[in-house]
């Protein structure tokens, strides 16, 4: 389970549960757990600061590396 965070002001976004051991390019929606701070407007989604931090692409978000940071561990099966 990984917390995500905003990469500006550090507030925490979201919840998600990560398989395999690479980075996060995709957050699929049905694997977030929980949201803390998410906003979605014109197709993207923002961090309550402004930042824009991904895009919706229907099942999944395609996500902007250098917008967030990460902690937690990620599942390998």
């Amino acid at each position: 389970m990984l917390v995500l965070k905003c990469a500006a002001c550090r507030r925490k976004l979201l919840k998600y549960y990560k398989i395999g051991q690479g980075e996060v390019h995709r957050c699929h929606k049905e694997r977030i757990k929980k949201i803390w701070n998410l906003e979605e407007r014109d197709g993207k989604i923002f961090c309550s600061c402004g930042k824009s931090f991904g895009i919706d692409r229907g099942s999944y978000y395609t996500m902007d590396k250098k917008a967030f940071t990460y902690s937690g561990t990620k599942t390998n099966s």
